[in-house]
């Protein structure tokens, strides 16, 4: 973990983008699974005042081709919806994984393995209670035009908005 500057005298507010940790050329796991975020976050606070943070979410998942080889595999940047469009399509069971507090699922295409996690509604919630759990100022999210109507829905839903 980079150490950071002190700051807890910062003025403004820091962002803390808390993703990839799976990503386009590691191996297949959560964008931002939720112990590494706590991880960052811990750190975070320790250095920062907590009110002064908005958190990083991302609005993204990646689809990799399996078998993954470290240097070789080369994972697609999907948005949330065509995550699911991807599952429907080839009638992939999307399952949760407890610990990373992420969706994903595996799907044959042309012969070819695939492995997807990205985030739907309760990915994002365990992320946004984070929020509210430390004390943060708010969130920022990473693709932002991306559509993903369920999370616009649950961020009304858990906040009062400031514009």
């Amino acid at each position: 973990m980079q150490t950071l500057p002190s700051t807890s005298s910062l003025k403004f507010p820091s962002n803390y983008l808390c993703l990839e940790w799976g990503y386009t050329y590691g191996p297949p796991m959560a964008v931002a699974p939720i112990p590494q975020v706590r991880q960052v976050l811990d750190y975070a606070v320790s250095e920062i005042t907590p009110a002064k943070i908005s958190m990083g979410i991302p609005n993204y998942g990646y689809d990799w081709p399996l078998p993954f080889v470290r240097g070789v595999t080369e994972a697609a940047n999907i948005g949330n919806h065509e995550a699911i469009e991807i599952a429907s399509l080839n009638n992939a069971a999307i399952q949760y994984d407890d610990t990373s507090q992420a969706p994903f699922f595996e799907y044959t295409r042309d012969g070819i393995g695939h492995i997807v996690w990205f985030e739907d509604v309760r990915s994002i919630q365990a992320k946004l209670n984070l929020v509210t759990e430390y004390g943060f100022r708010g969130v920022d999210y990473w693709q932002l035009m991306r559509p993903f109507r369920q999370n616009w829905l649950l961020v009304n839903y858990l906040f009062n908005i400031k514009r």
